[in-house]
C-alpha cells in the first residue's frame, strides 16, 4: 500500500508542511506525493534559507502536475485553484487507496470554474460514493481518549441549515458514523450524542421547534432499528462538548458517549479546533478508500515564511495509515 499525499493549493502552506512532515514522520509506508515540482524545489529552497531543517523533494517520489508558470506564496488564483483540482485527479487516476489532502482554497476552485464545495463533496462526486460524510477524529495527547465528530451539514449557508435537517440526511450520517464507530475502532455497541440545533436545544419548543419535529422523532425511529447504538440528545449545544473536553484532558472522566453528530459546520468545527486544533483531522466516511486532511485551511497569510506547524498534517498522515490497516491491512 503506498500513500498518496496531494500539495492542495500550491499557494498555500500545503508543500511547506509536506516538507517539513517528512522532516519529523518516518512513514510506515511507502509514500508518494502529487503536486508540482518546481513549487516543491521553491518551497524547499526557501525553507533551507532560512535555517529550516525539511526534506528533500529530490529524494521523494514526486508525481508531477507541472505549472504554465512561477507560483507565487500567498497569491492564490484561478489558476492555483486549477492546479489544486488536478492534484486530486491525478491522485485518483494512481489508483490510491489512502489519500492525505493538503488545504485548497474554495474560491479559487469557484474561479477555476470547479463548483465544488470543497474536496469532500469532489472526491464522492468522482469516485461515485453516495452518502457520504464528513467525520473528524483526534486523539489527546494527555489521555489517549479519542475525540470523534460527524456533521450533518457541511459547506451551506447557516440559514439553510434547518431545511437540510431532514430524517433521510440524519440517517445517512448515524449509518456511516456507526459503521466507522463498528469497522474502525471496534464499538460494537457505540454510545452517540446529536447535538440540538437551538439554544438550549429549543426548550420544550419556546426556543425553536426543530428538536420535537424534526430530531426527537427520528431518534425514537433510529432507537427501534438499531437497538444496539445508545442514541443520546438532542444534548444542548452549549453543554455537549463539555464531557468531551474533560475527558481529552483529565484520565478519570470519561466522556458518556463515544462519538457526536454536530447539525452544522461551526456547531462542530469550532470545538473541535479549540480543543485539538494540532491533532484533529478531517476524514471522509463512505468513500472506498481512506481520506484524511489536516483541519486547517491554507494560510495564505503566513505561506513562504517558513512558520507553518505540520503537526495536523503528521495526524492526518497518521490516521490515515491506521486508518487504512483497520479497513484494508490483512
Amino acid at each position: 500500500m503506498t500513500i498518496t499525499l496531494t500539495l492542495g493549493d500550491p499557494a498555500g502552506i500545503g508543500s511547506e508542511i509536506i516538507l517539513r512532515a517528512f522532516s519529523r514522520y518516518r512513514p510506515r509506508c511507502p509514500v508518494r506525493v502529487v503536486g508540482s515540482g518546481s513549487v516543491l524545489v521553491a518551497t524547499y529552497e526557501r525553507l533551507r534559507a532560512l535555517g529550516q531543517v525539511v526534506a528533500d523533494p529530490a529524494r521523494l517520489e514526486v508525481v508531477d502536475v507541472p505549472t504554465p508558470e512561477p507560483i507565487q506564496p500567498g497569491q492564490p488564483s484561478a489558476l492555483t485553484g486549477a492546479l489544486s483540482v488536478q492534484y486530486l485527479q491525478t491522485a485518483l487516476a494512481l489508483g490510491c487507496q489512502a489519500l492525505v489532502t493538503a488545504p485548497i482554497a474554495k474560491a479559487y476552485w469557484q474561479k477555476a470554474g470547479y463548483a465544488f464545495p470543497g474536496q469532500t463533496e469532489f472526491l464522492a462526486q468522482a469516485v461515485g460514493a453516495h452518502p457520504t460524510a464528513m467525520a473528524f477524529f483526534a486523539r489527546s495527547p494527555h489521555t489517549g481518549w479519542v475525540l470523534r465528530m460527524v456533521l450533518a451539514t457541511t459547506h451551506i449557508p447557516l440559514a439553510q441549515v434547518p431545511s437540510h435537517l431532514t430524517p433521510t440526511l440524519l440517517t445517512e450520517k448515524f449509518r456511516l458514523l456507526v459503521a466507522s464507530l463498528q469497522q474502525d475502532f471496534g464499538l460494537t455497541q457505540p454510545r452517540i450524542a446529536l447535538a440540538g440545533l437551538n439554544p438550549h436545544s429549543g426548550e420544550q419548543g419556546h426556543l425553536g421547534r426543530e428538536e420535537q419535529d424534526i430530531l426527537a422523532p427520528w431518534m425514537q425511529a433510529m432507537r427501534a432499528q438499531v437497538p444496539q447504538v445508545t442514541i443520546i440528545g438532542p444534548v444542548p449545544p452549549d453543554t455537549l462538548w463539555v464531557a468531551p473536553a474533560q475527558a481529552w484532558w483529565h484520565r478519570d472522566t470519561p466522556s458518556p458517549w463515544d462519538a457526536c453528530i454536530a447539525l452544522y459546520h461551526d456547531q462542530g468545527l469550532i470545538p473541535v479546533k479549540a480543543l485539538a486544533f494540532a491533532q484533529a483531522v478531517n476524514t471522509t466516511l463512505g468513500l472506498p478508500l481512506v481520506r484524511t486532511s489536516p483541519d486547517h485551511g491554507t494560510a495564505f497569510d503566513i505561506a513562504g515564511q517558513g512558520k507553518a506547524d505540520p503537526a495536523s498534517f503528521i495526524s492526518a498522515w497518521q490516521w490515515a495509515e491506521w486508518l487504512w490497516e483497520r479497513r484494508f491491512g490483512a
